[in-house]
């Protein structure tokens, strides 16, 4: 965490916004992070803005298997990324997803699926409507946190920008009435909403 946080993202950016709309935790609740994927920075912006010196929580992340190979999958896994087979989850692996959400960690998933480096529309992959509905079996305080991500370059660069705008919480027992269509399409616009704002803070 030093390396990355005070080291690393205070070198390589010249400026750093978080707009989290005086948003807290509320007591007794578990958390999915729903943010947007645009470059692999994310996971250590997220980290700095969600991580265990501001929550007292670690994020955890929820990854392509294909990222958690070689020197990156084991970097990954030190930040706390576990893999998922998108075409063919395995049930342990969506077992230990959901009791990440039940003990009340932070669970971090990509609803784009993958790094959308430009920000086309991409349909979102099913896998979190999925893991919070067999979550609710389990505990009824789930929260989905809708994040925005923006850097001032598509390709972040040295010295360049970035910022993070935090959307109001869904409930996802406001949810249950949902199709995954009707759901992703809801989640879409709240997500893509917090991403505009981010990036008019980095001059885009």
């Amino acid at each position: 965490m030093f390396i990355t946080q005070n080291i690393v993202l205070s070198l390589f950016f010249s400026k750093k916004k978080i707009i989290n709309n005086g948003f807290s935790i509320p007591p007794n609740s578990s958390i999915i992070i729903a943010p947007t994927h645009r470059s692999r920075w994310d996971g250590l912006v997220l980290t700095m803005a969600m991580g265990r010196r501001v929550t007292n929580k670690d994020c955890r992340f929820m990854v392509t298997k294909s990222e958690m190979t070689g020197i990156q999958g084991w970097f990954l896994k030190r930040l706390g990324c576990f893999s998922i087979n998108q075409l063919s989850p395995s049930l342990s692996t969506l077992r230990y997803a959901v009791n990440l959400i039940v003990k009340r960690e932070q669970l971090v998933v990509f609803p784009e699926g993958k790094i959308n480096k430009y920000g086309k529309k991409l349909d979102f992959k099913e896998g979190l409507f999925r893991l919070a509905l067999l979550a609710t079996k389990k505990t009824d305080s789930i929260i989905i946190l809708p994040i925005g991500i923006a850097y001032s370059k598509v390709s972040p660069k040295f010295r360049s920008e970035f910022c993070l705008s935090f959307g109001k919480p869904i409930l996802m027992s406001d949810c249950l009435t949902f199709n995954i269509k009707e759901f992703n399409k809801f989640l879409y616009e709240k997500i893509i909403k917090e991403e505009k704002i981010a990036l008019k803070n980095v001059g885009r």
